[in-house]
């Protein structure tokens, strides 16, 4: 079998191998693309939390991504953790300059420890640089929170906070429900159309570490295929699902998805 696409991720590292790169290159792997990295910070963390960022000088994250997009280039790009205020500027003029497509933007602000990963100042510059290169963003509830000023407390406030994104100049926005205390989970896709609803229930589980990330770069696989975006959206949902019931159960905290999970992708309707 030979890789589909090719997709460039641009995010953190995590030792523990359940989210970050490490789960980005194995969802897009599994998805059958071919995975390419521009490491933005080193971690160390396990189940239980994040110790220690340690953040990668911007002149090297720029050389990381414009060697691999001047000699292989890449049909979708993913991401993840910036960090900080230098790496999102300079994040912003290499998609300008290489007009990228298909950029899906994970905004990760909160570790599932509850460790912050981004301060104040990095925030505002990822609203007004990189939102509007977005075709698509994936928040989860307390990120879209920090990212509208407004709390989330029931899928009505889902849809107006998606809207709300949407207006910051992405072109899409997938808003996760798995925060709310509900027994349903409901994912909110905004798109300058329409609003669709995912709906599944909530599984009983620790074993979430890392969902974000995985959701986020098999978006940007499925994309990266030339699918479209409701499609990408179900594809991507179903596979996270199935990761999360399958999940190894590894470490003493919140445990890593399995991302070897079989899926077939014929059954996905559009």
């Amino acid at each position: 079998m030979k890789p589909k696409s090719k997709v460039l991720i641009i995010a953190g590292s995590d030792s523990s191998g359940g989210a970050g790169i490490q789960a980005d290159i194995k969802t897009v792997t599994v998805l059958g693309s071919y995975a390419m990295t521009a490491v933005t910070a080193v971690t160390a963390q396990d189940t239980r939390g994040v110790k220690k960022i340690i953040p990668i000088p911007t002149k090297s994250v720029q050389k990381q991504i414009t060697m691999i997009l001047d000699d292989i280039g890449a049909n979708a790009v993913k991401i993840g953790m910036l960090h900080n205020a230098s790496i999102i500027k300079c994040v912003y003029k290499i998609l300008k300059k290489y007009k990228l497509n298909n950029v899906v933007l994970d905004p990760v602000m909160i570790a599932k420890g509850g460790a912050k990963l981004i301060n104040n100042s990095s925030i505002r510059y990822l609203k007004k640089l990189l939102l509007p290169l977005c075709n698509l963003v994936t928040p989860n509830i307390p990120e879209a929170e920090v990212l509208t000023g407004r709390s989330i407390l029931n899928k009505e406030d889902m849809i107006k906070a998606a809207e709300k994104i949407l207006n910051m100049g992405a072109k899409n926005v997938l808003l996760k429900g798995g925060h709310l205390k509900n027994k349903m989970i409901f994912d909110i896709l905004a798109t300058k159309k329409r609003i669709k609803i995912f709906s599944k229930k909530k599984i009983k589980t620790k074993n979430t570490h890392g969902t974000g990330c995985t959701l986020s770069s098999a978006l940007a696989t499925c994309l990266s295929q030339n699918k479209n975006i409701v499609k990408s959206c179900k594809i991507s949902l179903k596979y996270v699902n199935s990761a999360i019931v399958s999940a190894p159960s590894y470490g003493k905290g919140f445990g890593p998805l399995n991302h070897l999970v079989s899926l077939n992708l014929r059954n996905i309707n559009v």
